[in-house]
């Protein structure tokens, strides 16, 4: 199904959105990859949805992506002895590894890790960044600390530690068995939350092999200060958004933002925006004109795909919200302004054959004005290449693998279909001119620019291009 636009939306299904009948409007709304909250649902509930997914891809014969985003570890105090305490701003409050329920002197804080890594001078946020603490004083078991924003602090709430790397891995035991589950059921991405390091995309990367592709969240500071190696290890990134503005100064979130977006794009890795998009829409029929102009921004800074949360999981106008942020992008990506930007970012080539047959696809294709950029790929890299081109023109990514059609389906200006493996260099030129027609991208006398490599089913290996006609 071809979109009216290159830029893609991933949608979070939840229980405002778990029907097939539901799924099946958010995709024909314009949703290009679906969400699993791992956070959140049973498995059994996520086996629903999947299998609803599945079912209204082959209904429409369209490639549909399914993201697994894994909880990751969840640092969080214990309970309070009345259910919560007042805290005053200048107090002394200590956290330690007693279990014994806390009042407005003291509460537990039972992560041994945490205390391991703390230092005088430290600062320690809770409930998402509501409160901060100034650590005076800790030790193994113990930290004593400062008020210095204050408020009412509660059962359970979050614990973050932004000035420190904490000796944890990526990976509960939670996670690792939704892991398990979710690679055995066919999700085509993974996305792994808590990255702090490179080592952490190393270790999933063990477990996963080539089951699914990685997507690494970027949501603590640490992981930003180790970006190069991350980026290069993942198959995808997000900008969390959310995670990164409770952990760092809300004025350095847009700017890392861009930061990452154009790190991804050097690296020709897919990049998301993620959080608080259209949030207002949870409970509204209209987003705020400021969360508009987000959206649009995210755009102008060249990401490759959105992403709803709880405005498509649990809100009130699921369809709408996907239909309003379908139309920001349209909008955005018709502005004169918009092509200026892709044409003045537009990253230089690697020193690779592959680089240099996408680079010269995209000008023979603007030179002669093609129809499309066809790319035969087995593993999802020559079209990952182009992509990274930004060219006018869709990108038809044709390949024999399903598995890889679902995952190009988060692709920046991808349109994906599955096509019956070709024996030799004249049949993939066939198959690109009939999926072009099937697609309705050309008609008889448009020009095509096929790209591929030989030889077939080579990862990487793209060094051929050719102009075909439609006849």
């Amino acid at each position: 199904m071809k979109r009216s636009r290159n830029a893609k939306i991933i949608a979070t299904l939840g229980p405002s959105s778990s029907t097939r009948t539901r799924i099946e409007q958010l995709f024909k709304a314009g949703a290009d990859v679906f969400r699993l909250n791992f956070s959140h649902g049973s498995h059994e509930d996520h086996k629903e949805r999947y299998d609803a997914i599945r079912d209204v891809e082959k209904e429409l014969g369209a490639p549909i992506g399914i993201m697994m985003d894994l909880q990751g570890p969840k640092l969080r105090l214990g309970k309070f002895r009345d259910g919560s305490a007042l805290l005053g701003i200048g107090r002394r409050f200590r956290l330690d590894l007693n279990d014994a329920p806390g009042d407005v002197t003291r509460a537990p804080l039972p992560h041994p890790e945490i205390f391991e890594v703390l230092k005088p001078g430290m600062t320690l946020l809770l409930d998402d960044g509501k409160m901060r603490l100034k650590v005076l004083e800790c030790g193994a078991d113990f930290a004593e600390t400062e008020v210095m924003v204050d408020g009412v602090l509660s059962d359970r709430k979050g614990v973050n530690v932004p000035d420190a790397v904490l000796p944890l891995s990526a990976l509960t035991e939670k996670d690792m068995a939704d892991l398990r589950f979710g690679l055995q059921i066919g999700v085509d991405w993974v996305a792994l939350s808590f990255v702090q390091k490179a080592d952490d995309i190393r270790e999933a990367r063990k477990i996963i092999g080539k089951k699914a592709s990685i997507i690494a969240k970027l949501e603590k500071p640490s992981a930003i200060d180790d970006l190069d190696e991350i980026v290069e290890l993942a198959d995808a990134v997000m900008v969390a958004r959310g995670d990164l503005g409770v952990e760092l100064p809300p004025e350095d979130v847009p700017i890392l933002q861009k930061r990452i977006i154009t790190k991804a794009r050097e690296k020709g890795r897919p990049v998301i925006v993620a959080t608080q998009m259209l949030e207002s829409m949870i409970t509204a029929p209209a987003p705020t004109r400021a969360e508009a102009s987000d959206v649009a921004t995210a755009i102008y800074d060249g990401t490759d795909a959105v992403m709803l949360s709880a405005e498509t999981a649990a809100g009130d106008y699921p369809i709408e919200t996907v239909e309003i942020m379908d139309r920001i992008i349209q909008r955005v990506e018709g502005d004169v302004l918009y092509h200026k930007l892709r044409d003045a970012d537009r990253v230089a080539p690697e020193e690779t054959e592959a680089d240099a047959i996408s680079a010269a696809a995209r000008q023979v294709a603007q030179t002669i004005k093609a129809k499309a950029i066809v790319t035969y790929t087995t593993t999802g890299s020559t079209s990952y290449r182009v992509a990274r081109e930004r060219p006018e023109i869709t990108i038809l990514g044709l390949t024999p693998k399903v598995e890889t059609a679902r995952k190009l389906a988060l692709v920046w200006g991808v349109l994906a279909s599955v096509t019956p493996d070709a024996k030799n260099f004249n049949e993939m030129v066939q198959g690109a001119r009939k999926m072009a027609k099937a697609e309705k991208i050309g008609e008889r006398g448009d020009t095509l620019v096929v790209t591929a490599g030989v030889p077939f089913g080579t990862p990487g290996a793209t060094n051929i291009l050719r102009i075909a006609t439609l006849s």
